[in-house]
């Protein structure tokens, strides 16, 4: 019979995880004098602290970007009490699983909290997991315009790597937390009860810290109710969008019928990147770029020409130009891709389509396309010039292929110049004002454009794009002055009785610009020097000059289509 086995106290205490984690103040020594039960408890109790952070600071990491502020995170989620009271209740290989999925969860609704943070102070509004997942092209694009490819692929990787190193610590986490609220039961039920109880209070209450967001408010599960709610949107959005384009009073309209109030004219449609409402009326932009307008309308009034400006409401804020692009010029609403696709594969008629009828030679003068454009046949233009069709010989300035006189140049050159043609209609996205606002060209003699080689070594090409917030908010005011000061000047030069040109914004900048709650509308421009075009909208109310004043008349901007198509048919 083998002899019965020693008890040894050490081994057991090492073997217990409670005594691990709380070892006593005696011990038998070690290196440097520390017991090892000590030190590998003081390492345990280090590693369950940083857990406890992870999951405290996930639970209470709020998902929009004005609320990420140290009072943003004072809240009292309902999640912080049930999680401890339900791993405490139920058996050990559930706790074990709920804890582990619980935690992957949580790390899933922090990547998603991310997102939102990153949306937000972009574009302000949330992720949307249905619907932008059709843009991520679109922000690689944006990257590889401002960095690079490695620039891109960098972010890329970055940014997957972070995503699964949240989900799995947060899991890692969880368990760990689980397990030292097993092994401390008392002291587990006891924080679980104080913060359900301050919970209760403060739903009771209303309690607020930050305004307009309880102390009681959503935390997770409320997030993945708000994510469950946009999944189904997001599902039916495509048979409510195929109901608003099946509705279209124009869409049998003869040619003949259409646009007779501006046969003859050449008319010039030109999008101004990120010029929205506050860079009218903001005080940190106004004084500047509303005395260049003012300026600018006195020295066209000289010529001979009138204006006339109002607001227009963008679907999307700080990005996403080509869905106001579309909103525009199609009379629907396109605030995401999925509707932005559905409507290029559409027979939808266009503003440009409607030109097209009419006899109008319609041309894209597009400086932002630098590859394949298939949907470009959708808008119904007789011949669409790319950045590689312009003839640019010239450097980047950060985002922009080209300086957005050089586009407008090359536009008189190849379309308004040519002897013996039609009138021509024109869409034309001007780049210079896009994002990152890392620099800017200046205004040269249109006589000096050439082929753009004269912009080389022109102070402030490459410069490294988003600097400080200051100097972003500079340069973004410097980009909307340039763009508009060559807009007056185009006209200067090359403005005759024949040309009419509406200028217009795509969208607000993003809010590290504006302050979060601005809102999402732009200024729009007609200019004319013949004066019956400007009569057709005088019962539309719009202000007179080149600067709509605040109290303006404002439209969504998919109404204009329509507007336009009546005013002028």
């Amino acid at each position: 019979m083998p002899p019965p086995a020693r008890h040894d106290p050490a081994s057991e205490e090492l073997a217990d995880p409670a005594v691990a984690d709380d070892p006593s103040p005696d011990g038998d020594g070690g290196v440097d004098g520390v017991p090892p039960v000590r030190g590998r408890g003081r390492r345990a109790r280090a590693v369950t602290v940083l857990a406890l952070g992870l999951v405290v600071f996930a639970l209470l990491l709020p998902n929009e970007a004005d609320a990420l502020s140290p009072a943003g995170f004072v809240r009292v989620p309902v999640e912080a009490a049930l999680g401890p009271a339900v791993l405490l209740l139920v058996p050990e290989r559930a706790r074990r699983v709920l804890a582990a999925a619980g935690g992957a969860l949580l790390g899933l609704l922090t990547v998603s909290k991310v997102l939102d943070l990153g949306f937000s102070a972009v574009l302000a509004r949330p992720f949307d997991p249905v619907l932008d997942r059709l843009s991520v092209e679109a922000g690689l694009e944006f990257v590889r315009g401002s960095a690079g490819e490695a620039g891109a692929v960098a972010a890329v990787a970055g940014a997957a790597a972070l995503a699964v190193a949240v989900v799995v610590l947060t899991t890692l986490s969880v368990v760990r937390l689980s397990r030292a609220a097993v092994r401390h039961g008392g002291a587990a039920a006891g924080t679980a009860s104080v913060l359900g109880l301050a919970w209760a209070v403060c739903a009771a209450s209303g309690a607020q810290v930050v305004p307009d967001r309880p102390v009681a408010g959503g935390g997770p599960a409320a997030l993945l109710y708000d994510r469950a709610v946009q999944v189904r949107d997001g599902l039916r959005d495509r048979e409510v969008f195929a109901a608003q384009a099946a509705v279209d009073r124009f869409r049998a309209t003869p040619g003949r019928d259409l646009l007779t109030g501006l046969r003859g004219k050449d008319v010039v449609i030109a999008f101004v990147e990120s010029y929205g409402r506050d860079a009218v009326q903001n005080p940190r932009y106004a004084p500047h770029v509303g005395g260049l307008l003012d300026a600018g309308y006195r020295r066209l009034r000289a010529a001979g020409f009138a204006a006339r400006s109002g607001f227009l409401t963008s679907p999307t804020v700080g990005g996403g130009s080509w869905r106001a692009h579309a909103t525009l010029l199609s009379g629907l609403w396109i605030d995401n891709e999925q509707r932005y696709r559905a409507l290029v594969s559409s027979d939808r008629l266009t503003l440009n389509g409607a030109f097209r009828r009419a006899s109008w030679r319609t041309v894209g003068v597009m400086p932002g396309v630098t590859r394949a454009w298939p949907e470009g046949r959708f808008f119904g233009f007789d011949t669409i010039y790319t950045s590689r069709d312009l003839g640019y010989r010239g450097p980047r300035f950060s985002f922009a292929t080209m300086p957005d006189q050089y586009t407008l140049a090359a536009f008189q050159r190849l379309e308004r110049s040519r002897r013996d043609r039609a009138p021509v209609m024109a869409e034309i996205p001007l780049v210079s004002s896009h994002a990152p606002w890392a620099s800017v060209s200046r205004l040269i003699g249109w006589d000096r454009v050439g082929d753009g080689s004269v912009y080389t070594g022109m102070p402030g090409a490459g410069l490294p794009p988003w600097p400080d917030r200051g100097r972003v908010r500079t340069e973004y005011r410097r980009s909307i002055e340039y763009t508009l000061s060559t807009l007056i000047s185009y006209v200067e030069t090359y403005g005759d009785d024949d040309l009419v040109l509406v200028f217009l914004g795509d969208h607000q900048p993003a809010p590290l610009l504006t302050g979060h709650g601005a809102t999402r509308d732009v200024p729009i421009t007609i200019v004319a020097r013949d004066r019956a075009v400007l009569d057709r909208i005088s019962g539309w109310g719009w202000h007179e000059g080149l600067r709509p004043g605040p109290h303006a008349p404002v439209w969504p901007m998919h109404a204009f289509r329509d507007r336009f198509l009546t005013a002028y048919s």
